[in-house]
């Protein structure tokens, strides 16, 4: 009985900081709960309430938020760390791609590696805030930006400002494996190249 009782206060602990978690990662995206209910179709006085601690978080609501953050669950609740320093890696799907995310933080830079199936060859432009970075790591890659569309291949890389309406799929010949770099407005990315020598 005294196991049950601790498991459920170790559970009632993490969802208490759950709010303050909340509140600081959408501040720190500088994302307005008008916003934000928008883009999860929470009502802004419940996302209040969830970031003040007045109202509980359900499954329900945070999955809405994980999707809308663009971060894994256990970020959002801060979900104790057991010890074991190996990152068990949760692939999700977004519009048909196999998604599988690198980093673990709720906010900065976030990494993926995404598989690109054979169907997915209809461009679907679109633009929003930030910076893209793309390896491709095998097959090849069909890249539209703005009016242009390329085909990149393994080591190559394609770098853009997502302003600019941007899709990427596949040639329809085989699937591909890329890594993502996405950085957000505000964010940097540096990439250093060797110095000539004299």
């Amino acid at each position: 009985m005294r196991l049950v009782d601790e498991s459920q206060e170790a559970i009632a602990a993490v969802l208490e900081q759950a709010g303050p978690r909340l509140k600081q990662l959408r501040t720190r995206r500088h994302i307005t709960l008008t916003s934000l209910a928008t883009a999860t179709g929470i009502s802004k006085s419940t996302l209040s309430r969830l970031e003040t601690g007045q109202r509980r978080p359900t499954l329900e609501l945070l999955l809405a938020l994980s999707q809308a953050y663009r971060v894994p669950l256990d970020d959002l609740v801060g979900a104790p760390e057991v010890g074991d320093p190996r990152i068990r890696l949760k692939p999700g799907h977004v519009k048909g791609r196999t998604v599988i995310p690198l980093t673990r933080q709720p906010d900065g830079m976030q990494v993926w590696k995404i598989v690109i199936p054979t169907s997915k060859v209809s461009p679907e432009p679109r633009a929003h805030d930030g910076h893209e970075w793309i390896y491709v790591l095998s097959g090849h890659m069909r890249c539209v930006l703005g009016e242009r569309d390329w085909v990149l291949g393994p080591g190559e890389v394609a770098e853009f400002d997502t302003h600019v309406p941007h899709w990427f799929g596949s040639t329809g010949q085989e699937p591909s494996e890329i890594l993502s770099i996405f950085a957000r407005p505000g964010e940097r990315m540096n990439v250093r190249t060797p110095t000539p020598q004299t």
